[in-house]
């Protein structure tokens, strides 16, 4: 089955690349980064919330990227529709804990992989409609309990707590849709519903900021900073003025079961606000705030005030080069016994053919999240989880419009000496992975 997944990736990726490459004969390369040329022809794409701001400050959901963003993706138009399709691919083999210094480590051949397409037209001379689904299959290519990394914690399989593996996202990651007036070119109002979708807590989740597009795992504090970009059932309300936006939403705290191909029951019981703001065409800053009911099924009745905090930056240097980089803050208060923060601090460069990434994490994580034994850790204890990621990517090939790269990285965790028994002193994980994704856009 995972070979047969497999292939449907790559054939899919490639015959996409194939139709863009009849449809486009010629490709444009900027020095020695390809770019491919958004056509003249046609309307032009905008933002997908504003026809007044660039589309590269497109994020995940309503969040917003720096205008300065570098884009990858394929573009179509038709007399009235603009469409965009990106996307990414890890073929992968992981191996946490190499040495085996502990009892927690793993390895694994899997594909970690998402798809996603958009579409936007305008309504009258100020309305703009837009559409977006976001498929992964990671249920068939990484198996229902997800691949192995060291210290995750979050969701469920066979109604155990997944603990040092990321879970599996669901076939349907995103289907919303979106309406934006403008009442004038500095004041936008808009709405977004998803079943799935994404609410207004955080910043641009982690699989379409740039400074993490090369690295195949979700960040360790995933559940304290974007891991609500797939909720079933949300629905927000904005406001844009110049910088700023600020915008609300209602949406459902329980975070997605174990069935990644069905649609949960929406409840529409929890809700965030942000305010974001870009200075300027190289920054988006972001603060937000929710209230989370029951978000994990095995613990009904906890529920979590999560506080986030983002800083997103992107720099386009001379001969093409790109540097985009990330700090992101996330605060989960549960009770005076269980408040915990996440930071992450990542960045990308990327030169040429190749790119240098490099991630820091500081996770808290309880006994609980951790699967610990608490007779023999307590039943309140709270452990600083550390982690640096160092990893090389470089492209192979450009068919079309779709790049082909190989890429390596290795993380070294620090947990305290508490932690080990369990996962040893200071293990470290390995992996080579085959990246398909398309191209960079002009």
């Amino acid at each position: 089955m995972k070979q047969f997944a497999f292939t449907l990736i790559l054939a899919a990726f490639t015959t996409c690349a194939m139709a863009q490459h009849e449809h486009h004969h010629s490709a444009e390369h900027k020095d020695s980064i390809p770019e491919h040329k958004i056509e003249d022809h046609g309307p032009v794409m905008s933002h997908a919330f504003s026809k007044n701001l660039p589309m590269q400050r497109n994020g995940s959901g309503t969040a917003w990227l720096p205008d300065a963003a570098p884009m990858y993706g394929y573009m179509l138009h038709s007399k009235k529709w603009m469409y965009m399709v990106h996307g990414n691919v890890f073929l992968r083999y992981n191996n946490q804990d190499i040495a085996r210094k502990g009892t927690r480590g793993a390895s694994q051949f899997d594909a970690p992989n998402w798809v996603m397409g958009m579409g936007q037209r305008a309504i009258g001379k100020n309305g703009l409609f837009r559409f977006s689904a976001m498929l992964s299959i990671d249920r068939l290519t990484l198996g229902g309990d997800g691949y192995p990394l060291l210290f995750q914690s979050g969701e469920t399989w066979q109604g155990q707590p997944l603990t040092d593996r990321q879970h599996p996202h669901d076939l349907f990651a995103e289907l919303s849709v979106g309406y934006t007036h403008a009442l004038s070119k500095k004041t936008d109002v808009f709405v977004y519903f998803g079943y799935p979708g994404e609410p207004a807590i955080g910043g641009t989740a982690f699989m379409h900021r740039p400074s993490s597009l090369y690295n195949p795992d979700a960040p360790l504090g995933h559940h304290w900073q974007d891991a609500t970009h797939i909720t079933f059932g949300t629905t927000t309300l904005g406001v844009r003025h110049g910088k700023f936006k600020l915008e609300g939403s209602l949406f459902t705290g329980r975070e997605p079961d174990e069935n990644r191909y069905d649609f949960d029951q929406p409840r529409f019981d929890s809700w965030a606000g942000r305010i974001s703001f870009n200075p300027g065409k190289e920054w988006s800053l972001q603060v937000s705030k929710a209230y989370i009911k029951s978000p994990e099924s095995l613990e009904p009745g906890k529920n979590i005030h999560r506080t986030s905090a983002s800083i997103i930056h992107a720099k386009q240097l001379p001969g093409g080069n790109l540097l985009n980089s990330a700090l992101v803050w996330g605060y989960n208060y549960q009770d005076a016994q269980h408040k915990e923060h996440a930071v992450l601090a990542e960045s990308a460069y990327a030169f040429g053919k190749n790119a240098v990434y490099g991630k820091y994490e500081f996770v808290q994580k309880s006994t609980h999240e951790l699967s610990l034994d608490e007779a023999v850790y307590g039943h309140d204890a709270i452990f600083n989880i550390n982690a640096l990621t160092l990893g090389l990517n470089r492209r192979l090939l450009t068919l079309g419009k779709t790049d082909f790269s190989i890429g390596t990285q290795a993380t070294f965790y620090g947990a305290g000496k508490k932690l080990e028994p369990v996962y040893g002193k200071n293990p470290w994980s390995y992996q080579v992975f085959f990246r398909i994704n398309p191209g960079r856009m002009m």
